[in-house]
Formats: C-alpha cells, sequence, structure tokens
C-alpha cells in the first residue's frame, strides 16, 4: 500500500554511485485521480530545506526505465499508473546530511481535457523527510519491533508494508507479537508460515525477538499452574522456532507496580529449558520500567542464569529504564494527580550505565523503547548518547530493535522509527 501522503515516507536517500554521493532521491505516488501517459508529465520542482530544483533538473523513473524531462515528455510507452510510485533523482554532489529535512514538491501535469490555458496542472505536497545513514559496520545490529507501527498496520499498512518499511530504512532484524502479528494465531495456515519466510528472504530481514504473554490470571476463579505456565511458553518456542526467530520474550503476569512477575514464572521457565535448548531459542524476561536493573526481580533472573547455566535463558532489557524524563504522551491513556504530580510508575529511572554494565555480560537483546526523537535528531527522554557509547566501548553486538510508543497519529510510528536510527547509527558511526 501506498502512503496517503504524495511524498512517500519510503525511499528517500542518497544516491552513491561508484562510491560518490552524487544526489538524492524521493518517491512519489501519483496526486492524480487517474494514471496518466508519461507524456503528460511537466517535471515537478523540489525544495528541500528552503533550497528550490527547478522542474526541468530532476530525473523521474517509471516503471523500471529513468528518463529526463525532455525524454519523458517524448515518450510512448510509459505511464505514470496511480498504483505505482515513482522516483525522482534530483543531483546533488554530497547529497543531503542525516537527518530530518522539510521537503515540499510541485508536480506538473497537462490534462488535455482542460482548455489550453489552464491545462497545465499542480499539485503540490510537503513533508518531514528523514535521511537514515547506512548502518556502520561491525559491533551494535539493528533491527525495528512491529509494535512500533501499532494502530498503523493492518489499517494504514500491512505486515508486509512493514517488513519493507524496516528494510527501506536499512534495518536488517524484525521482532513481532506472537498474538499480535500470526494470523491464526496460535495455530496459522502452513501456507500463511511459508509466505513469512518469503518475505523474510525477499525484504532481506532476520528474525529476532518473538514477544509472546504468559497470562498467569486468564482464569477469573484461579491462577495458571507452573505446568499450564510452561505449556504456554512452550507453545510459543515452537511457534517462533516455525517461524525462524532465536529468542522469545515471554510476558508473565505481574503481581505489584514493580512487575514483580507471577511466582509460577519460574517452574514454567525451569520446564522449558530442555526444549528452548533442543530448539536453540533464547528465553528472555524483559526488564521494563518501573523495574530497574538493581531489582529483586533483576536478580532472581540472573540467579536462575547462574545457577542453571543454561545458554537459552538471559534478559532482555528495556530502555525505558533509562529515561531521564517522564514521558506523559503515551498510546494508552494515563492519569495525572489533580497537582500535576506524576504517577510513581511512570517517574523516570534514569537508571545508570554502570548498572548495565553488570548485567551486560547476561544482556541477549535491548528493545531501543521511545517516545519522540525532535527534528534535530535529539531523544527528549533517553540518554542515547551515553547507552550507544557504554555498549560499543564493553563489546555488546546484539540487536537494539526499535520499539515506538509515542502518540499513535497516523504514520508517526514509521517516522519516529527513521529518527531513531538516524540518530543510533549518528553515534555509533561516531565511535
Amino acid at each position: 500500500m501506498l502512503d496517503r501522503n504524495v511524498i512517500q515516507g519510503r525511499g528517500f536517500r542518497n544516491v552513491v554511485e561508484d562510491g560518490r554521493v552524487t544526489g538524492f532521491q524521493l518517491v512519489l505516488r501519483n496526486p492524480n485521480y487517474r494514471g496518466v501517459a508519461a507524456s503528460l508529465l511537466d517535471g515537478v520542482e523540489v525544495v528541500v530545506d528552503g533550497e528550490r530544483v527547478p522542474d526541468s533538473v530532476p530525473l523521474w523513473t517509471l516503471q523500471g526505465r529513468t528518463f529526463t524531462l525532455d525524454e519523458l515528455r517524448a515518450t510512448t510507452d510509459v505511464r505514470w499508473q496511480l498504483d505505482e510510485p515513482a522516483t525522482i533523482t534530483v543531483p546533488r554532489p554530497g547529497g543531503l546530511a542525516t537527518g530530518v529535512h522539510d521537503v515540499e514538491v510541485l508536480v506538473y501535469l497537462r490534462r488535455p481535457y482542460f482548455p489550453p490555458m489552464v491545462s497545465r496542472t499542480t499539485f503540490t505536497a510537503s513533508a518531514k523527510a528523514v535521511l537514515v545513514p547506512p548502518a556502520p559496520e561491525g559491533g551494535l545490529r539493528y533491527g525495528v519491533s512491529t509494535y512500533s507501527y501499532t494502530a498503523d498496520v493492518y489499517t494504514l499498512m500491512t505486515l508486509e508494508d512493514v517488513l519493507a518499511d524496516v528494510a527501506d530504512l536499512g534495518a536488517t532484524g524484525i521482532e513481532i507479537l506472537g498474538e499480535g502479528n500470526v494470523p491464526g494465531y496460535p495455530s496459522p495456515d502452513p501456507a500463511w508460515i511459508d509466505t513469512w519466510h518469503g518475505l523474510l528472504q525477499r525484504y532481506g530481514l532476520t528474525a529476532t525477538n518473538y514477544g509472546s504473554w504468559v497470562d498467569t490470571e486468564m482464569w477469573r476463579d484461579r491462577a495458571l499452574t507452573g505446568e499450564e505456565a510452561a505449556a504456554q511458553l512452550q507453545l510459543d518456542l515452537r511457534l517462533a522456532h516455525r517461524l525462524g526467530f532465536t529468542s522469545v520474550r515471554p510476558k508473565f503476569g505481574v503481581t505489584s507496580w514493580q512487575l514483580d512477575p507471577h511466582p509460577v514464572w519460574e517452574e514454567a521457565v525451569l520446564r522449558s529449558l530442555d526444549l528452548a535448548a533442543d530448539l536453540d531459542v533464547v528465553i528472555c524476561p524483559e526488564i521494563h520500567a518501573p523495574t530497574p536493573i538493581r531489582h529483586p526481580v533483576t536478580q532472581g533472573y540472573v540467579d536462575l542464569i547462574e545457577r542453571t547455566g543454561s545458554k537459552h535463558f538471559k534478559l532482555l532489557i528495556d530502555t525505558g529504564i533509562f529515561n531521564t524524563a517522564p514521558v506523559l504522551e503515551l498510546s494508552e491513556e494515563i492519569e495525572v494527580g489533580d497537582d500535576g504530580e506524576v504517577p510513581e510508575h511512570l517517574r523516570p529511572l534514569a537508571v545508570p550505565m554502570a548498572d548495565l554494565v553488570e548485567v551486560l555480560p547476561h544482556v541477549h537483546f535491548i528493545q531501543a523503547k521511545f517516545a519522540e526523537v525532535d527534528d534535530d535528531l535529539h531523544d527528549l527522554h533517553v540518554p542515547w548518547g551515553e547507552i550507544v557509547p557504554t555498549l560499543l566501548e564493553h563489546g555488546w553486538s546484539g540487536w537494539l530493535s526499535s520499539e515506538y510508543e509515542g502518540r499513535r497519529e497516523p504514520y508517526r510510528g514509521a517516522d519516529q522509527v527513521r529518527r531513531q536510527h538516524a540518530l543510533l547509527r549518528s553515534l555509533a558511526g561516531a565511535r
């Protein structure tokens, strides 16, 4: 599916030829109500950060062929269909800088069924477009969670659109929510599983982490037994393995504001470790605010890791624990007291980097939780300038998986993920 905006979220990038950056590209959908012959196209002006490029300069790529404006006007066998985007290439030595750019386009189409004096029609569109640099080689690996696209996926975007978006920004890992993204869960059609693997191959993505739930209080009259909890976890371990995932995050029901997991968690894990080893899937419970690293919950997980010596039970860190400012604009409703005081469970923990370093040998996966990156690539809550160097200095080379959890306006998640990747890669590349 195409974005509603004429300027598409995907496809905004610098053009590299023979090792040199020679310009930049953006992708447009046809702004008209019908497809047109390419000979009726009359140019496109591109304005980036106030700098205007005349309508005769950009190159057009339609149906796999690239044209100058004069060549386009002379074509007899090319069309711009409503469902086919056009790639616009703007020559510019050195291209554009990493970050957020104000982009405007004026697309000119001739309509022969209008009187000649008004047949040249102007379609105008604008957007804030994010130029994401290539991921630095070595070190950290960059992925995205489908949770980032909540409210957009299945309404404005298909699951394939999400994968295409992730691949387009140069990420290589995809994290999903089992019950949120697998049709027919917990028993998807084998044909869908084949389609899933085909999409991973098509977009060059690695299945990273599979989010699952162990709903300890699913019955109104009692909690799950250890055996029942283990059965739920094992069901997801098997399904994750079939889908190519190498880790599973089980979210156990909690019993306190500090997210103490229901006591059944330990039995469920111990009953499942052999299966996890057989499938080579890591079980990694989440350290999530308001639980800090120095807390009995985290210590309980570490104790089990050290006691069993298992390589298939490790930690998942949610970077919301490092917030230095409260996030008050979430997708869920939040009640703030009449005096404006932030509820205790929403107060920033500002967990120090020293605590992260202490448990880093046990950390398998990091959900790069965030809520807003501004136009200057500054995260308003998470201190990435401390987190990224800490990970690199201590040789951690796992997945950083973007998990946007801010306002759910249409396409905002996709835009924010691009901003976060531009920020993270800039910090990593500066090392």
